[in-house]
């Protein structure tokens, strides 16, 4: 896979957060940090079908644009259904996890020592996101503004918190100055430092 494929891939994936079940979209961000395009082009396009997750026209020619070039059925990725807008997701973003108690985080203190005095690291934070409805029990959720890498370090960082026991790591790397969707900037808003003396992930 090519750097611009990849990232168009990175970006798209950014868009889908908290929109596709975090059981997929982890393991989507790993295979196109592996750049596995192929495996990204078959199953992406299936998968937002079956759980009826629908796209802006913006995000379908985003689709084209990073598999176009594969091979994949054209009409799969056309059949994935438009919306105009995405609506609220639902969920709330705090600091700290609303059900656990705060007795010191060693996956908070894990993740600050590997990303401690990396040159492409602008910033990171971390937030917990539950949904509204409260019938499941909180996500961590962390975030980072780097200069490059985007792909690559989301895959790394996913696989620590692999690791450390995370099911299903929720782990969102961005530009500097990116246009966050309403998701992230909810959980930028909510999310602490990870980085002593680092600027906050801008929402």
């Amino acid at each position: 896979m090519d750097v611009e494929t990849q990232q168009r891939c990175h970006e798209l994936l950014l868009r889908l957060a908290g929109r596709l079940p975090d059981e997929h979209l982890w393991r989507f961000r790993d295979w196109n940090a592996a750049g596995s395009v192929q495996a990204l082009a078959r199953m992406l396009p299936l998968t937002l079908l079956r759980e009826r997750v629908g796209i802006t026209a913006a995000e379908s020619r985003m689709l084209s644009a990073a598999f176009g070039a594969t091979g994949v059925d054209a009409g799969r990725l056309t059949a994935i259904p438009w919306v105009d807008e995405i609506d609220d997701l639902g969920y709330t973003f705090t600091p700290e996890s609303p059900d656990r108690a705060t007795l010191g985080d060693p996956v908070a203190v894990v993740l600050t020592a590997v990303l401690h005095g990396r040159p492409d690291v602008i910033s990171a934070g971390m937030c917990w996101r539950a949904p509204r409805s409260g019938r499941t029990e909180s996500q961590r959720i962390v975030l980072v503004t780097a200069s490059g890498r985007h792909a690559e370090l989301t895959g790394e960082l996913q696989r620590v918190l692999r690791a450390l026991g995370g099911r299903a790591p929720s782990v969102e790397v961005v530009a500097p100055g990116a246009d966050l969707t309403a998701y992230h900037r909810a959980a930028a808003d909510a999310a602490e430092p990870l980085l002593v003396g680092a600027t906050p992930v801008a929402s």
